[in-house]
């Protein structure tokens, strides 16, 4: 991107995809506090990164026919189900 926000590739084949170098450097902490909510006290460590992109594709779905999806799966029958439902 220029200064000005303009696209300097001049295809996608040009574009340089982002890789493990890109980032910056990350410092694990492992902190061992058992989970008062589990029976056998243990934490999650792969759920926090599943919560935006699920909300951006609902959001994208009501931006794009004004049905707000509450639900899991966002599946093509259950878009089609709300949406018969909303038409009445």
């Amino acid at each position: 991107m220029s200064e000005d926000g303009t696209v300097l590739n001049s295809s996608l084949l040009d574009y340089r995809m982002p890789t493990s170098l890109d980032l910056p450097m990350i410092d694990p902490v492992v902190i061992e506090v058992p989970n008062p909510g589990h029976p056998f006290g243990v934490r999650g460590v792969g759920e926090s990164p599943l919560v935006p992109p699920l909300a951006a594709v609902a959001n994208a779905i009501y931006n794009a026919t004004g049905v707000r999806m509450r639900d899991l799966p966002l599946s093509s029958g259950s878009i089609l189900k709300s949406l018969t439902t909303k038409m009445g």
